[in-house]
């Protein structure tokens, strides 16, 4: 019993020093399929894109938010014109929600997507998942946290208190 205990010691202190020594840390960011992605059966491409830029698909759930939740999943954007167009759009069917993991998550998927415009990740960027599947500005596809802080409340709003375990794959009855 002593010496399963010191080997599992050792072996995390040999985890946590690979680890520290590689400089390599994952992060996680929170990615979301939007209603016109889901409904346009865009969903197995985008996840397709996303395991072929490394990231890995720690968790996901599918929910219909409703306008509440919209609300205030969207909250500061809500002094913006298009804030009641948005919570209409966004409550118009389920969203795919996922936390995505690798090394620079948040940049990474930012850059992944695109431009928030539709049409101009079309011209400027060809290759983002907005280009490929994007209608315009709202209907752009898929959302990305635009910072480390907004990825941990937005992945708390979507899956509660995280701790650290196996991924596992969540979906809402609709």
């Amino acid at each position: 019993m002593i010496t399963r205990s010191i080997f599992f010691s050792f072996t995390l202190l040999l985890a946590v020093s690979f680890s520290i020594s590689n400089g390599s840390e994952e992060e996680e960011t929170l990615g979301m399929i939007k209603p016109d992605g889901l409904l346009g059966n865009h969903t197995e491409k985008i996840k397709k894109v996303i395991m072929e830029s490394g990231f890995s698909i720690f968790k996901e759930i599918i929910t219909q938010l409703d306008e509440e939740r919209a609300s205030k999943f969207y909250a500061d954007h809500s002094l913006k014109g298009f804030f009641p167009n948005l919570i209409k759009y966004m409550t118009s069917g389920p969203v795919l929600a996922m936390v995505l993991k690798k090394e620079n998550a948040v940049a990474d998927w930012r850059t992944l997507i695109g431009p928030t415009d539709s049409h101009k990740a079309k011209t400027t960027h060809p290759q983002s998942i907005r280009a490929m599947c994007g209608l315009d500005s709202q209907k752009n596809c898929v959302h990305g946290s635009d910072s480390v802080q907004s990825a941990q409340r937005e992945i708390s709003f979507f899956f509660g208190e995280r701790s650290s375990g196996e991924a596992v794959e969540m979906h809402d009855e609709l």
